[in-house]
């Protein structure tokens, strides 16, 4: 896809879970008063926190999509995993107040009432769930987005969250157990706990520059082993940024040659990988066979 419609994706999809997260906020709502039901409490709290992260989302989202300027000759991908570090940290909060309220509900309990209008909010907040994830995944095949693919886990984790929910109501509500309600809060509280986890550990792994997926290195060691002219390939380097890339390694080459052929064979396994990684920036150092060069990691001297 061209990048005016990957942005344009993007930003459609950050707005979508925006828009699904002000909808599940007020219906939650509602049920909750209707209910009294610490289990739905425990959806309503992910939901406006949803809410404020997606909000976040949609800031990182168009700032990484800010094109490279004097101050920022990388571009501004690095506001992505930012977001999602935030989203993380939302989902732990969120998680830590609904599971204090649960245990609180244990040596207090209280009944849930009117349990069938919660069930009926709790599907029609899974439908809608549903739909955002399916465009989410959409999104992120089309663009690798870190900020979305965040966004996408925590409201797939939603989609758990609600299949509990509609069943610690039906437990406690049809079957008369009052301990299930603050039970299923529990569980829930720990599941979002994991699922911020998950997030942030992502997040961590491109804000410290993770090389790319083993994958995607073994794909550019091949496409550079194809050229006839290359003899060997070392000290590639990758790592990611939003939606680019960063390939930097050496390519060993015949001592006989000029620059201008030493030149055009670079331009070419530069054109090679291009055309796998589109998005990517790739710098290639040319290395006379025979002759050693040792370059050590950044920072390794310090």
């Amino acid at each position: 896809m061209t990048s005016p419609d990957t942005s344009r994706l993007m930003r459609r999809a950050t707005m979508a879970a925006i828009s699904v997260a002000v909808l599940l906020v007020a219906v939650k709502a509602f049920a909750y008063f209707a209910t009294n039901s610490v289990a739905l409490l425990s959806s309503l709290a992910d939901s406006a926190l949803d809410m404020l992260a997606s909000g976040l989302n949609l800031l990182a989202v168009r700032h990484a999509l800010t094109p490279a300027d004097s101050d920022h000759r990388f571009g501004h991908g690095k506001a992505e995993p930012l977001s999602a570090l935030a989203q993380g940290a939302f989902i732990a909060g969120s998680a830590v107040l609904v599971g204090i309220e649960a245990v609180a509900r244990f040596d207090r309990p209280t009944p849930v009432s009117d349990g069938d209008f919660g069930i009926a909010v709790m599907v029609f907040s899974t439908v809608a769930t549903i739909g955002l994830v399916v465009f989410q995944r959409y999104v992120i095949k089309r663009s690798g987005s870190t900020a979305i693919s965040a966004d996408s886990l925590h409201y797939t984790g939603d989609l758990m969250l609600n299949i509990s929910v509609i069943v610690a109501l039906i437990v406690a509500t049809r079957f008369d157990v009052p301990w299930a309600d603050p039970a299923f809060g529990v569980c829930i509280a720990l599941f979002l706990l994991a699922n911020a986890f998950r997030i942030a550990r992502s997040a961590v792994g491109v804000l410290m520059d993770s090389e790319l997926s083993e994958a995607d290195r073994a794909k550019i060691l091949a496409i550079v082993r194809q050229h006839p002219r290359v003899r060997n390939v070392h000290e590639l380097r990758t790592r990611a940024s939003g939606l680019h890339q960063f390939i930097q390694m050496h390519l060993v080459l015949d001592p006989a040659l000029s620059l201008v052929d030493a030149h055009r064979i670079s331009d070419d396994v530069e054109a090679a990988v291009q055309a796998d990684f589109p998005n990517a920036d790739i710098i290639i150092h040319e290395d006379p066979d025979g002759i050693a060069e040792f370059h050590p990691p950044v920072g390794a001297g310090l």
